[in-house]
């Protein structure tokens, strides 16, 4: 577990650097995808989604 924690950190850390670069790359793209696919096996998963759950009912309920 704590090597999973350690590569999650890593991409986290790369995918921040590379959002604010500016330039978003296929290689960059494939970190990303590698973090979210990483954070998916991870203990915190579950509260992602129940956050973007959340999300996704506050902002429907927004009308124009």
């Amino acid at each position: 577990m704590a090597v999973s924690i350690s590569v999650v950190l890593l991409l986290l850390v790369l995918a921040v650097v590379f959002m604010r670069s500016g330039g978003l790359r296929v290689s960059h793209a494939l970190v990303c995808v590698l973090l979210g696919f990483l954070l998916a096996s991870t203990s915190i998963a579950p509260t992602i989604s129940n956050g973007l759950t959340a999300t996704a009912h506050l902002v429907s309920g927004v009308r124009p």
